[in-house]
Order: structure tokens, then sequence, then C-alpha cells
């Protein structure tokens, strides 16, 4: 049985051998961090062959890295634990940018 392709912006294998793949599951990985973000047109990305890892830019030297953060996680503590997940997979400087944050989650009320 085959697994389903992946689709052209989400990378096949997180932990992949792509660095670009590396820098994505480690920032994903990173407490209070919802995601990645493409920036305001979609152009922060790393272009691979017939996929992209949108909010992740490699650069020579360093990388940029656009997220989305969870509602309530401190901005500043989460950015430099960003900076610490990726700064051992690049050479250079991780330039992190917080491009949106995730509404407050609604809690359930009690079952009828």
């Amino acid at each position: 049985m085959s697994s389903p392709p992946s689709s052209p912006t989400t990378p096949a294998d997180a932990a992949g051998s792509e660095p670009a793949d590396r820098v994505a599951a480690a920032v994903l990985a990173v407490a209070g961090v919802d995601g990645l973000h493409g920036g305001a047109h979609g152009e922060v990305a790393t272009y691979l062959p017939g996929r992209r890892v949108v909010g992740v830019r490699l650069r020579d030297p360093g990388c940029a890295v656009h997220v989305v953060l969870a509602w309530g996680v401190p901005i500043a503590g989460t950015a430099e634990l960003v900076r610490r997940a990726v700064n051992g997979l690049v050479a250079g400087p991780v330039d992190v940018t917080i491009e949106d944050v995730s509404p407050p989650t609604v809690p359930a009320g009690p079952a009828s």
C-alpha cells in the first residue's frame, strides 16, 4: 500500500534529508508555534523539485523563518526558542518573523 502524495507546500518527510524540511520540523516542534507562514503573498518559501517548504527561506548564510504563534504564548521568548531550535541546523543567523497569532480557543460548553 502506498502513502498519499504530499501537497506541494507540505514536506514529504518532516525529518527528511532536505535542510528546509529539517528546519521546518524543528520549528514546528517548538511549544507555542502553531504553524509556518508564507508571508503576505506566499513569498517566504524554499523551493524544491515538485514542492516548496512554506515559511522557511534558506539563505547563505542563515535562514528566515516565518511563524504563526498560539494565542497567549510569550512572543519574544517563543521567537528565541525557534532561533535556538534552528541554530544548529544552519550556518549563520536565524531571523524569526511572527506573521500571525492564532485566535484563542473557545472552551466547549457543557454537553446538553
